[in-house]
């Protein structure tokens, strides 16, 4: 383990950090009509940090037997990562193709203070496919030779930098809630409120083209 290795995956944490899925999960439960939202929003930063962490941990042991068999470490998990969002870019540029009517962002109804854990896990889990950080990180690891348990350690420290921007904006709500939600809601308000969405022709071949860029890099990674 060098100090280098670790200044590497600490940047690679805190770009993976800037993550708008988890951080709106916790603006989003921070705003829910519900009785505890600051311990709703505790539970899904919980569940958030649960799963980069089992999922790494479950990646790094997979690339680890890999890189040991055929040497190529987590190419092919890099390859597979960037080609979702490829398709994910492509889809959401076709999209733009034709007027539609976003609906807005709502909090299940199934979600309390007990069950937000489990919304963490789930937003968190969907979106890591497209975390092109998590996984740099991952090879770099494997690939640094630093022993199992030193490896799990280094991959722990990464969900607590990736889920730092969420447990901010908690200690924030839990301070001063109503100014922090009064700020959320005009921020939810332009962003995740529902919303006519005109078709645009530029912003469909921005995202086209982005998604080709992409599927390149996953081809040549």
């Amino acid at each position: 383990m060098t100090a280098g290795l670790l200044a590497g995956v600490v940047g690679l944490a805190l770009l993976d950090a800037l993550n708008p899925a988890t951080i709106a999960g916790v603006a989003l439960l921070l705003l829910a009509p519900m009785a505890h939202p600051v311990r709703a929003a505790a539970g899904f930063v919980s569940g958030a940090y649960l799963t980069v962490l089992a999922l790494g941990a479950a990646v790094y042991a997979g690339a680890d037997v890999a890189a040991g068999a055929v040497g190529n470490g987590l190419v092919w998990v890099r390859r597979i990562a960037f080609t979702v969002a490829a398709v994910g870019l492509a889809v959401a540029g076709l999209r733009r193709l034709r007027a539609r009517i976003r609906p807005a962002v709502t909090v299940p109804g199934w979600v309390n203070p007990g069950s937000a854990a489990l919304l963490g896990v789930v937003m968190t889990g969907a979106d890591l496919p497209n975390a092109f950080p998590y996984f740099i990180a991952i090879e770099r690891i494997v690939n640094a030779g630093a022993g199992a348990l030193r490896s799990l350690l280094i991959i722990a420290g990464y969900a607590v930098v990736y889920c730092l921007p969420c447990v901010l904006l908690l200690i924030a709500g839990a301070a001063r809630g109503d100014r922090v939600r009064r700020r959320l809601g005009r921020l939810y308000d332009r962003l995740g409120a529902e919303k006519k969405q005109p078709r645009s022709v530029p912003i469909a071949a921005g995202y086209l083209i982005a998604a080709a860029g992409v599927f390149v890099i996953a081809v040549l990674a």
